[in-house]
């Protein structure tokens, strides 16, 4: 997974609306298809990169000719990590249905939906900066003490 490749975010937001739509139709119907359905989509856009997934497909030939460039980019990588964490879930599920785990079957495909769900209407991202921490008892003030300050924000807002 390289992270040099960069996806549109509002395609991703596509995507994660689309996966809301069908893991809630799985946990409402009760019926795992759906569920084997978005199994196959996670396990593509792990394989394949989520621009090649067939959610990024239809967003890339279907809906962003619509709304113009994006502002930015994103790093593909934490995306399709989330797809590998997605697959993982959707997997439990679907061995909890065709084994007769209900319980199983409706966790894990809840998690999925509650991951999907809030990545599709919150859309937030995280950054995290990191600068050398000086020494506060040097008399230059600016020699380094080999930590680092990091701080993670939050943008909530695309």
């Amino acid at each position: 997974m390289s992270s040099t490749h960069q996806v549109d975010p509002r395609g991703l937001r596509f995507a994660a609306a689309l996966t809301t739509v069908m893991l809630a139709a799985t946990l409402v119907t009760g019926n795992a298809w759906p569920l084997a359905v978005q199994a196959v989509v996670f396990a593509t856009s792990v394989a394949l990169g989520v621009r090649s997934s067939p959610y990024g497909l239809v967003f890339k030939k279907l809906v962003r000719p619509r709304l113009g460039p994006p502002r930015e980019l994103e790093d593909a990588a934490p995306p399709r990590f989330a797809q590998l964490v997605g697959l993982v879930f959707a997997v439990a599920g679907l061995a909890g249905y065709l084994g007769g785990a209900t319980l199983l079957a409706v966790v894990a495909t809840a998690f999925a939906l509650v991951a999907a769900f809030v990545n599709a209407a919150v859309g937030s991202r995280s950054t995290r900066t990191c600068r050398p921490t000086t020494a506060a008892t040097s008399p230059a003030r600016s020699s380094w003490t080999g930590r680092k300050t990091c701080r993670t924000t939050y943008d909530v807002t695309s």
